[in-house]
């Protein structure tokens, strides 16, 4: 490594990607709270990239204005910009996508792409697939680097998700198996309320599903509801 050689930076805020090859990387520094994603701070290192992975704060115009400032989306862009991707994915029964590494900007999603991978969300739960992602994200972060990349611009129709609301994991409604699967695995991590159904004083929440034979298993938690303690 040349001394003159830039460092980079990973921004990530979400504990999904720790069992992941994403960390431990060389010149590399690792960003885990929105206090360390400043303005002053990044320009004493004036890092080459900045590398979104999995990032929950909004970044600031005098971030992604001053640095290459990478976002990385589950979708084919612009197919699905916006909030909850894998699950509006699922929710429309899309298995195949991609990664997306994007440029930020001001608009969401909107950015030039440096690159694509393709990824497959068929099996597994929420943090299996997020987990499967954080090392995708991870090579795609050594390719950029080595290859530095033009972005070009996003090319077709744009279609925009809305990011889910924690009512919309209620699945007393759904009449699929199919579908009940999706919702149970797809909400099963941190960050979302988790597949449930309930009464006027109970709620079940269900995680851990399996598909064999025609037929789904899962854990269920059952515990009287919040406003009923």
């Amino acid at each position: 490594m040349k001394f003159t050689e830039k460092k980079n930076i990973i921004a990530v805020s979400n504990s999904l990607y720790n069992n992941t090859k994403l960390f431990g990387k060389n010149n590399i520094i690792y960003i885990q709270s929105k206090e360390e994603l400043n303005y002053e701070s990044l320009k004493k290192i004036n890092p080459g990239y900045i590398f979104f992975a999995h990032w929950s704060y909004i970044i600031p115009a005098e971030i992604y204005e001053n640095f290459n400032c990478v976002i990385f989306h589950m979708t084919d862009l612009p197919f699905g910009r916006g909030g909850s991707p894998l699950q509006n994915l699922l929710d429309r029964g899309i298995y195949h996508t991609k990664i997306s590494a994007i440029k930020c900007v001001k608009e969401l999603d909107a950015g030039d792409i440096y690159l694509k991978k393709d990824f497959d969300i068929f099996y597994g739960s929420e943090r299996e697939i997020y987990e499967r992602v954080g090392d995708i994200v991870s090579d795609m972060i050594d390719e950029i680097i080595l290859t530095n990349p033009k972005p070009v611009s996003q090319k077709g129709e744009a279609i925009c998700f809305k990011r889910r609301k924690p009512e919309q994991s209620n699945i007393i409604d759904l009449q699929d198996l199919t579908k009940i699967y999706n919702y149970i695995r797809m909400l099963d991590a941190d960050g979302y309320p988790k597949a449930f159904i309930e009464n006027k004083n109970i709620k079940f929440e269900f995680s851990d599903v399996k598909f064999k034979n025609g037929k789904l298993t899962a854990q269920v938690e059952i515990k009287v509801k919040d406003e009923n303690k």
